[in-house]
This record gives C-alpha cells, structure tokens and sequence, in this order.
C-alpha cells in the first residue's frame, strides 16, 4: 500500500489545488483553492475557455462579481470530481472588513446555490485576521461554513474555535520558511525535521488544544514544503496537499504511522485559554507578539490580494 493510502487511513486527504483535472488520480475526499491556485489555473491553456465562458456570460455585472462568478465555475467543475467539500475564497482585500466578508460569503453562497449546491458541500476562505474571524462567527450562525485561512498562530487558532468556525488552515510550509529564514546558517535540517518542525508543531500544539476542550472545530494542516511534513501530521483531521506532493506519497511504500491521536490529546494536560468577541484587544496583544505569525499573516494578505489583482486583470482583458 503507498503511502497515500496509508494516510487515508488516519486523515481525511484533500488536494490543494485549481487544476480540477488533477484531482481523480489522486482520489481526495475534499480540494482546497485560493486566489492564487485559480489565477495558476486559468493561465493555462486548458482552463482558458471557461475563463472566457465564464466572462462571456456575465460581461456587463460589476468586476467583483465576475470574480466570484469564476471562483464558483471553478468550484462546480472541482465538486464533480471530488464528493465532499470545495473551498473558495472571499478576497483577501476585504480581509479587514468583517461586513464586506460577510456580504461577498453569502453571494458565493448564493450562486453556488443556484447551480444546485448545498452550502454542506463548499466551505468560504476567510483569512483568520480578527474581522475575518468575527466575520466567520456571524456566517457560521447563518448556516455558511468556513475555512480559516493563513492561521499561524495559536491566538488565532483559539479564537477560531471560540468562534465555532467549521476548519481551520494551520499553514504548515510558511511556518517552517521563517524559522529557517531567521536562523540562517545555523539551521539544521535534519534535527528540524518530522516531529520537530516548526510547523509541525504549531499544528500539533492547535490540534492537541483543540480535542483537549472539545472544541469541534477541524484542524487541517496546509501549505506543505515536503512529504516529511506530510507524515508527521498522519491523524490529523486533514491535510490539503498539493498535487507534486500528493505524487510523491503515491510513489512509495514506505511505512506510515498516525503520530496525532485524539484520544491521547484529550487527557493532555493543558491550560484553557479563549478569545471571546469582548477580548480583542487580548488577541491583537497575542498576535502582535508572535513575531513570526504577524509577518506571515501579513505577507500572506499582501501575496493572495496582489493575485487577486492580477486576476481582475485577466477578466478585464477578456
């Protein structure tokens, strides 16, 4: 048995990808996409003509709702591959206003209701800022369910689940790239690597939190730098995981063995800790001195909104 399906035996495999003509191979239960995943896609001449379909049909409507039109066409033809779950993405410049979120969610919403999906099916991206996590919290009460994205932190992990949001995106890749940006020289791959992993541990640390309190929320490891990552986190709840990657753990057999156990995290001994809508200013304290988690969050923002951008571009040109 290779390893991918050593893995499904213990997490729930979802593919990170917009090149929805990937995904049958690889047999994920759920796909994950993002400004930049879709912007890659409809570059390539393949996916072209559902750009242009896509524009065609809608010329006229304002640009942000072209947009959404296109992330959903996206999503419809990824939900025909995959029989659970697709996440589409609220753009990342409304990431500071909780309203806005709140009001581009229920339109993707609505148009992936008119085309006869149930909001079970698709999960709204929300970066995990502050605005965006209230903006989650007011959405999930309305039966919308969201994916925290960009998450680095163990505040905005917390306030996630205070929240009640339905999964989380520990961003596992980005983690690891700056502690070993920060050490330089002196960083030693091998001793850093699995279980010791930066990355690693920061999901680790949220998923053990998270089953120790019962907070139902789903952990979902993300952005992977290699396949070491990957089997590190076996039991995890999921873990999206590009196409490349998602090759190489088809490629060997190598034996894998689940590392995160909940009933293990369920009697660790852990202090409760919680960001309420009334602790703002508790989380922004927490965030902001977690040097790592501010720089990435905000680069993270900065990348996904200059995609978006690029993408408005290419639908202009259309």
């Amino acid at each position: 048995m290779h390893q991918l399906d050593q893995l499904k035996q213990h997490t729930t495999v979802v593919a990170d990808t917009g090149n929805f003509k990937q995904l049958a191979q690889f047999a994920p239960r759920d796909a994950t996409t993002n400004p930049s995943l879709i912007l890659k896609a409809v570059q390539q001449p393949e996916y072209a003509p559902l750009l242009a379909a896509t524009v065609a049909a809608h010329r006229g409507q304002p640009l942000d709702a072209i947009v959404d039109r296109v992330l959903v066409a996206f999503g419809l033809e990824i939900l025909k591959v995959v029989p659970g779950r697709v996440s589409t993405e609220v753009d990342a410049r409304l990431s500071f206003d909780a309203a806005a979120t709140v009001a581009r969610a229920r339109r993707l919403i609505d148009l992936y209701a008119a085309a006869g999906i149930g909001r079970e099916r698709v999960l709204i991206k929300i970066a995990a800022t502050w605005e965006g996590i209230q903006a989650a919290r007011v959405l999930e009460t309305e039966g919308i369910r969201c994916n925290l994205t960009l998450l680095f932190a163990f505040c905005q992990a917390v306030a996630c689940g205070d929240a009640k949001v339905q999964l989380i995106s520990p961003f596992v890749g980005r983690i690891y790239d700056w502690y070993k940006k920060q050490a330089g020289a002196a960083w030693d791959e091998a001793a850093r690597a699995g279980a010791n992993d930066p990355g690693v541990q920061s999901v680790e640390r949220i998923y053990t939190h998270y089953k120790r309190f019962g907070i139902a929320t789903e952990v979902m490891g993300a952005s992977f730098r290699n396949v070491g990552q990957i089997t590190a986190l076996a039991g995890c709840d999921l873990l999206t995981i590009s196409p490349e990657l998602l090759a190489q753990l088809q490629a060997t057999d190598a034996p894998l063995a689940r590392r995160l156990d909940a009933a293990k995290a369920r009697d660790a001994d852990l202090p409760a800790v919680h960001y309420t809508p009334a602790d703002e200013a508790a989380f922004r304290f927490a965030l902001n001195e977690d040097a790592m988690a501010t720089e990435k969050l905000a680069e993270g923002i900065r990348a996904f909104a200059v995609d978006s951008a690029k993408l408005d571009a290419l639908i202009k040109e259309q």
